[in-house]
């Protein structure tokens, strides 16, 4: 039996599920897909699906992430809600691909973790699953493992063995709609220019399960732990000394009041020089790379190659800025002696982050 996978939490309690049902079945797991933005999303999904089949002794295969033709199909559809229109579409993609992938293998029969997914209709994907299974020739099962506590039994489940918990159904359509209904900033769909890995961002996270899964094969005592945390983007910043723009970069943390600010430097305290509103303070280049412990002989350098966020945050505190301070801080080659202009779009809000610890 080919089982299409969609990621591992609702996964691993089927799969056990269908090994005691199905006793004498080989089951073959197929991740497809590519309704799963950002990639880097998709990425860390397969990366514990990986780790779920490893521990349940089940061979898996990778189908192809081909985000456009799922793009192209779900056109049009972008604004319906969960469990519209979209998601009959996506299933149904997904399904068809699966289908034929079992009867490629010569599989008689195929199914789904999408069958145990809370989100999901088990109408409409029993649907679905019928009617593209009828055309290759082969059955769909559609076992309802929710019923009698199921739905409970999985969630303990991905708990005890920590699996990775996603919080949205994986593609950009159905995230923004959540986001917005959350009042909620998606920053899972946006990466810095510098590709400077964010904190609690999908990169982060995919750090961190890479390092689970080593250590569990070196059989290191570990644990993930929630922490909640000040999280914070910057999504635009801009420095303009009399009308023309000059290099900076925006130390984290930097939060404007508003967008947008002008002024001068009013006066400066050692290497700390401040602008005469808004709190806002420069340092320059070679200041910064005294405390990094940095070498970049450019700001566009830095800019673009900077080093770890943590590294930054700990440059904040050497200047002498308490923890709770979210000041604009810019470095820049030369501290600017005309007229300043400052445009900051950058949030901060309240978050949690997984944390893997030795125990």
């Amino acid at each position: 039996m080919l089982v299409h996978i969609c990621c591992s939490v609702d996964s691993h309690y089927f799969l056990q599920k269908l090994q005691t049902e199905y006793p004498e079945e080989k089951l073959t797991g197929f991740f497809y897909d590519p309704n799963i933005h950002p990639y880097s999303e998709y990425y860390l999904r397969l990366l514990d699906v990986k780790r779920s089949c490893k521990m349940l002794g089940i061979d898996l295969i990778e189908g192809e992430y081909d985000v456009e033709n799922w793009l192209e199909a779900v056109r049009g559809l972008e604004h319906e809600p969960e469990k519209g229109s979209r998601c009959s579409v996506c299933f149904d993609r997904r399904f068809e691909i699966s289908a034929q992938k079992a009867r490629e293998m010569g599989e008689t029969s195929f199914t789904s973790t999408l069958l145990t997914s809370p989100k999901k209709s088990l109408k409409q994907l029993q649907a679905a699953g019928d009617a593209l299974a009828a055309r290759e020739g082969i059955s769909f099962v559609a076992p309802d493992y929710r019923k009698a506590s199921g739905t409970q039994e999985q969630n303990i489940m991905a708990k005890e063995d920590a699996l990775y918990r996603q919080d949205y159904c994986g593609c950009m359509f159905g995230l923004n709609i959540q986001r917005d209904q959350q009042s909620k900033l998606a920053d899972e769909l946006f990466v810095p220019i510098s590709g400077q890995v964010q904190p609690e961002s999908i990169e982060e996270r995919i750090e961190m399960y890479e390092k689970r899964w080593q250590m569990e094969e070196e059989h290191i005592p570990h644990k993930i732990i929630k922490q909640r945390f000040l999280n914070w983007r910057l999504t635009m910043g801009l420095l303009r000394v009399r009308k023309e723009v000059v290099p900076a970069h925006f130390l984290p943390y930097s939060t404007l009041r508003g967008e947008y600010t002008r002024g001068k430097i009013e006066y400066s305290i050692g290497k700390v020089h401040y602008m005469n509103r808004d709190e806002v303070r420069f340092i320059t280049l070679d200041t910064y790379n005294s405390l990094a412990g940095t070498d970049y002989q450019t700001v566009t350098e830095l800019i673009y190659a900077p080093p770890a966020f943590s590294k930054e945050v700990e440059v904040r505190s050497r200047l002498g800025i308490t923890p709770y301070d979210l000041s604009v801080i810019l470095v820049t080659e030369e501290i600017p002696d005309n007229k300043i202009e400052i445009l900051c779009q950058s949030k901060t809000y309240s978050d949690v982050k997984e944390v893997l610890v030795n125990v």
